[in-house]
Order: C-alpha cells, then sequence, then structure tokens
C-alpha cells in the first residue's frame, strides 16, 4: 500500500463534502500539475491519503481511500490530464495542522512542507504514522 495527501480548500471542497458522496466517493478533477497527475498515475485501489484542508484550517483532516484508478478527468477535452476516484475513509480525531507538522523534526523531509504548492503529494510510511500518530490516529491504519 501506497500513501497520499490530497489537498483542498474547505470553501471549494471540504472533508465534509466527501464524506457526503458516501462509498462510491468521486473523482479527484481538476488537477492541473503534471506531478499530481503523476502521483495520480500511480495510485492502486485501496491506497489511503491524508485529507489536507488548505488556505483555510491549514490541517490534515480526514483520510480518503482511492477507489478508482487513474482515468481521463472529465472536466476537460484535454487527454493529458487524469485523476483518480476518493472516498472518505476515517476522520482525524485530532487534525495536525502544517505549523505542527513543521514543528516536528520526524517530518522535515515531508512533501507538506517542501512541496507547499503540490496539490496530491506522495507520503512516505514513517510520515503516514507519524502523522497518523499526531492526529489521534493508533494504531495507524
Amino acid at each position: 500500500m501506497n500513501y497520499w495527501l490530497f489537498k483542498s480548500e474547505p470553501s471549494v471542497f471540504s472533508f465534509e463534502t466527501l464524506k457526503a458522496k458516501g462509498k462510491a466517493g468521486t473523482q479527484w478533477d481538476g488537477v492541473r500539475n503534471y506531478a499530481a497527475r503523476n502521483n495520480m498515475k500511480a495510485m492502486q485501489i485501496g491506497d489511503l491519503g491524508f485529507f489536507y484542508h488548505s488556505n483555510e484550517g491549514l490541517n490534515v483532516v480526514g483520510i480518503a481511500e482511492v477507489c478508482a484508478l487513474a482515468h481521463p478527468d472529465t472536466t476537460t477535452d484535454d487527454p493529458r490530464w487524469e485523476c483518480v476516484d476518493i472516498r472518505a475513509f476515517k476522520d482525524v480525531p485530532n487534525p495536525p495542522t502544517l505549523e505542527q507538522v513543521k514543528a516536528n523534526p520526524k517530518l522535515a523531509e515531508m512533501a507538506l512542507v517542501r512541496l507547499g504548492r503540490l496539490s496530491v503529494q506522495p507520503v512516505t510510511p514513517a510520515e503516514w504514522k507519524e502523522v497518523c500518530r499526531m492526529g489521534g490516529l493508533t494504531p495507524a491504519p
């Protein structure tokens, strides 16, 4: 299993909105960054990702599960852009803030710290466990 982080502004698409989509989930569309697209192309069904509220909140609020492999993004006619489908998996009881993540030496190399603008990011297993621990998820999923 691989781990990821999905960033979204809560006023545009929040974790609560994802939860309302139910088990079917929804496509993670509108991504127009090659690195983020390539990350989605590498995802497998069942991979988990942190759901991070950007710009407002600045914290990891939930965990999403990849429920469909990369496919054409239906929000564009440009065949270069693909997306995966995700669904809500679990709430994070004590959402870690960006400030807390940056202050944690174990997370100094995390993409969230180093590549702040990347909307879909890889997360290492060690980073996954540490952020889960910080968020009150023990043992980590």
